[in-house]
């Protein structure tokens, strides 16, 4: 029948269209697979957790469970979404379609806060594994030192560019999964099976190793805040996510399945930056090293993308009108500086943080975010089947809402093991959202702040009016 609801962009499937309005150079396929990566894994750097959790056996079954039922339906409603909007606002843009600019504006409130968050974990994660060389990192003031440069040096890099991050990202990458894949080798000569049964469900800390999962294979709706920044994003974007899928999950379970079968396992010693431990048993020094190095190098990698991510949603929420229209200015070089300068703070603000305490309260914001996307994601299936989409998840909806009721259910389990500081930090920032809103449409009003809608982007659908002559597909 064709397009009904009318959002039609623009040059998003030419191929030879390498440039965005802005004269910048658009992110290729290999850059967008490692940028994928990186918001969602960066490495099995923060895994070994779930060995302190449960045990070998309930870690690897853990990873490759979470990935069917997570992060495949993520990544295929990303597919689906980001192809059918394929602009910088992303998922705010799906919820604000389906449901209206109020509830696109929570998603975008509860998920920059979630990213930025994120953020706030990996100068912390990199002294972390860097203290055992340089014990004065540790904590004090050189820590707090150490935080602020590893934060300004890296928001300059993300000023200069996009595609500077993307090829960083694929370096990056590289380096940071080479040294596991040669330790996953020199460990297979060592390898007793039988460790990797060891369970004790008696002995067991499930918030600990549902977050541990759980923060490690989310974020796949990440990379839809970049999609406007794409080449050609109706054909690469689907692709990248499943290249980055198997790169992701494979990067998990190879030094798992390895490694905890080829030391023995003592689970209070898994913690974070143990893998480098493993690695000066395994290989000696110079492995130990690498990995350390690598650790290091991947936590960096991580928050140059986090951060793209988050200064882009800023952007592409300013080209919906949803903030101020300075929000929606570039650098000289494409950035968009205000967001950059924006989630900068924001890291530099929750650095003093915990491991644990990033790791839940990113957790339980997400949750909310991914609860308004699910609805979306549903209600746009109804209301508008005949949309455009470019990649369409091969269900009806009845079995798109199969898809969905596994993570659903996952996230009101994450929801309910998280601590009560963490539920109430997390419900105050949302109410935070709630109030907001309405403050940024009476500053609009009263005309104090100038909010405009960008005349690149299409109108979206009436949320509200379905389609007459369509019919939902089901099975």
């Amino acid at each position: 029948m064709g397009d009904r609801v009318g959002v039609k962009y623009n040059n998003v499937n030419e191929g030879e269209e390498r440039k965005g309005g802005h004269g910048i150079p658009k992110v290729s396929m290999v850059p967008l697979v490692f940028l994928i990566f990186y918001e969602v894994s960066g490495g099995p750097f923060g895994i070994e957790d779930s060995v302190k959790a449960a045990g070998p056996l309930l870690a690897i079954v853990g990873f490759f469970l979470f990935a069917i039922i997570w992060s495949i339906p993520e990544a295929l409603i990303t597919a689906e979404m980001g192809t059918m909007f394929p602009e910088n606002g992303g998922y705010v843009v799906w919820v604000s379609s389906a449901l209206g600019p109020f509830w696109g504006f929570q998603q975008g409130w509860a998920k920059w806060l979630s990213g930025v968050i994120d953020n706030a974990l990996y100068p912390v994660l990199f002294l972390d594994y860097v203290k055992s060389s340089i014990p004065a990192l540790g904590g004090g003031l050189p820590r707090t030192l150490a935080v602020l440069i590893l934060t300004v040096a890296l928001t300059y890099m993300n000023y200069r560019g996009l595609t500077i991050v993307g090829w960083v990202a694929v370096f990056l990458g590289v380096f940071s999964l080479l040294p596991f894949f040669v330790m996953g080798l020199i460990a297979i000569p060592r390898i007793e099976p039988s460790r990797w049964l060891e369970m004790d469900l008696g002995n067991m800390n499930w918030g600990l190793y549902l977050n541990t999962l759980f923060w490690n294979l989310n974020y796949w709706d990440s990379i839809s805040t970049l999609a406007g920044e794409v080449e050609n994003p109706k054909r690469t974007l689907p692709r990248a996510l499943s290249y980055a899928l198997v790169l992701v999950v494979g990067g998990y379970l190879y030094p798992l399945i390895t490694c905890t079968a080829a030391v023995p396992v003592v689970r209070e010693y898994w913690t974070d930056g143990y893998f480098s431990d493993v690695a000066r048993i395994l290989g000696g020094f110079w492995l130990h090293s690498w990995i350390q190095a690598a650790a290091a190098l991947s936590n960096m990698g991580n928050f140059v993308t986090e951060m793209s991510s988050d200064s882009y949603q800023l952007l592409g929420m300013a080209e919906r009108g949803m903030l101020p229209e300075f929000f929606a200015r570039r650098s000289r070089y494409g950035t968009p500086l205000i967001g950059i300068l924006f989630s900068a703070f924001g890291v530099v603000l929750l650095s003093w943080m915990s491991f644990q305490e990033i790791i839940a309260a990113e957790n339980y914001l997400y949750c909310f975010g991914m609860i308004l996307e699910f609805i979306a994601f549903i209600k746009l299936r109804v209301t508008h089947p005949n949309a455009s989409r470019p990649y369409r998840i091969p269900l009806g909806t009845i079995g798109a809402v199969l898809m969905i009721i596994p993570p659903t259910i996952l996230i009101l389990v994450v929801m309910t093991l998280a601590s009560y500081k963490v539920m109430a930090v997390s419900i105050l920032a949302m109410v935070v959202g709630f109030v907001l809103q309405p403050c940024l449409v009476y500053v609009e009003k009263k005309r104090w702040l100038r909010f405009s809608i960008s005349a690149d982007l299409p109108d979206l659908p009436d949320s509200q009016e379905p389609e007459d002559d369509a019919v939902p597909l089901v099975f």
